[in-house]
């Protein structure tokens, strides 16, 4: 094992003999960019998470740039070029489909310019004050995401101490953890979701103040945490992304009103809901099946509906507008720090709202929910329920079934006017989780149209 050391001024060289880093591993495109940059003067070198994964035997999907071309440079050497961003200018070469981020490097210093800004607490607004390959590697997050392949002799360059980092699957902060986790506090979502994706453990002093500071979060751009709740839950790593969040106090910061249920629901079987929908998450990605943020977030925040939907309904409000208002609450409330796009939104309110639908047996109800729009991701969402609450057996049967039969066969099964279900308060349908309920009011029918002495009602 290698153990030289790498600092800014003298950097760690690994040449390719010692590294097994292959350019047929590499994206073309990402190649065709670090030549073109070097036949016109520039320095040019793919890094970050690319060399981080194919250090450790990984299969990057995004291949980043890093150059000392301006990207007003970079946009005049390529002519599939775009300028984006203005907290951070960035030119994106497009190849079809693939993009080729470029970045140029970054110093770690404000030149007085404006072109760096932060606030108050620490956080970084603005980022745009070029440097050298050594200030860009400083200013990095993490060691294992300062490796830079240079393409001229295929070596892999190492300022940080990442190259060995690697070899030891550790995941290190640059710099003190402290003043890098106020700079960006997204940094601490980002640790759990790298050491979840590499199975690399989280150094001890970039682990320590992350209860204390995960509050900071709170005034991260929601949409940006969305963002990242989508890389860190939906590519192939969410259960123990899940677990991370959990044992490093970033749960309540992230979900915080799911947070509180769960400690909440003493039995355990909304988390072991929740696992076991964050498992088959991950099962359906590595079978290259697609998956839905409105069902992984309607996992997620399954407990949470629950808890509001108890506390309504023990107020003695009516069962069926204390699930919509339950439904409403928790995703106004969750929105306020993760921006959830009202098309993942809505549907995920769907399922919620379409589960106590299933312990119905009148045959007309079973025939409408049979054709409701969502009625395959809300049994779906029955059978991950059931993986927790055994109770739920039967329901799941016996819609199995029923999608299985024809509608003649199913009807004759189906007694018109057959009473619903009861449930046992305890199992993990929004009439359960302790909930008592609510007072049922008769609804008042309205007259056909034409009926009465007006016309009308």
């Amino acid at each position: 094992m290698d153990k030289r050391i790498a600092t800014p001024l003298t950097p760690l060289i690994v040449p390719r003999a010692e590294h097994g880093i292959s350019r047929k591993d590499i994206s073309p495109n990402a190649l065709r960019v670090l030549y073109k940059l070097r036949e016109g003067g520039f320095q040019g070198y793919l890094v970050g998470g690319a060399v981080r994964d194919l250090l450790v035997g990984g299969h990057p999907k995004d291949f980043d740039v890093a150059t000392d071309a301006t990207p007003e440079q970079v946009r005049s050497l390529f002519r599939n070029c775009r300028l984006i961003g203005r907290r951070f200018r960035l030119a994106h070469v497009v190849f079809g489909r693939e993009i080729i981020e470029v970045a140029t490097f970054r110093a770690n210093t404000d030149d007085g310019s404006g072109d760096r800004e932060t606030e108050d607490g620490g956080r970084l607004l603005r980022d745009n004050v070029y440097g050298t390959i050594e200030d860009d590697a400083v200013r990095r997050d993490f060691t294992a995401n300062a490796l830079y392949y240079a393409i001229e002799d295929f070596s892999v360059r190492d300022y940080c101490g990442g190259y060995q980092d690697c070899q030891d699957r550790v995941l290190r902060l640059i710099g003190d953890p402290v003043e890098r986790y106020r700079e960006d506090p997204v940094r601490m979502l980002r640790a759990a979701r790298l050491a979840a994706k590499l199975g690399f453990a989280i150094a001890p002093d970039a682990a320590a103040p992350i209860p204390e500071l995960a509050p900071l979060l709170s005034a991260a751009p929601p949409a940006r945490l969305f963002d990242e709740c989508l890389k860190m839950f939906l590519a192939g790593h969410a259960e123990s992304s899940f677990m991370l969040l959990e044992n490093h106090g970033l749960l309540p910061a992230l979900f915080p009103e799911t947070a509180v249920a769960l400690e909440t629901n003493r039995s355990g079987a909304l988390r072991a809901m929740v696992l076991q929908a964050l498992r088959s998450t991950d099962e359906r990605v590595a079978q290259d099946k697609p998956v839905t943020p409105a069902f992984l977030f309607a996992a997620l925040l399954w407990p949470a509906y629950c808890r509001e939907l108890a506390v309504m309904q023990k107020a003695g409000i009516d069962p069926l507008v204390a699930q919509q208002r339950a439904a409403d609450r928790v995703t106004l409330h969750q929105a306020q720090r993760i921006a959830l796009p009202r098309r993942f939104s809505q549907p995920m309110q769907e399922i919620w709202l379409l589960q106590p639908r299933f312990a119905q047996r009148v045959r007309k109800r079973v025939f409408r929910l049979l054709s409701h729009p969502r009625f395959r991701a809300a049994f779906d969402f029955l059978e991950l329920r059931a993986g927790a609450a055994p109770e739920l057996a039967a329901d799941v049967a016996f819609w199995r079934e029923a999608q299985a039969q024809a509608p003649e066969q199913l009807a004759e099964r189906l007694d018109p006017k057959a009473p619903r279900r009861e449930r046992d308060p305890d199992d993990l349908s929004p009439e359960g989780e302790g909930a008592a309920p609510g007072p049922k009011k008769r609804r008042r029918r309205r007259r056909k149209p034409g009926g009465g002495e007006g016309g009308g009602e």
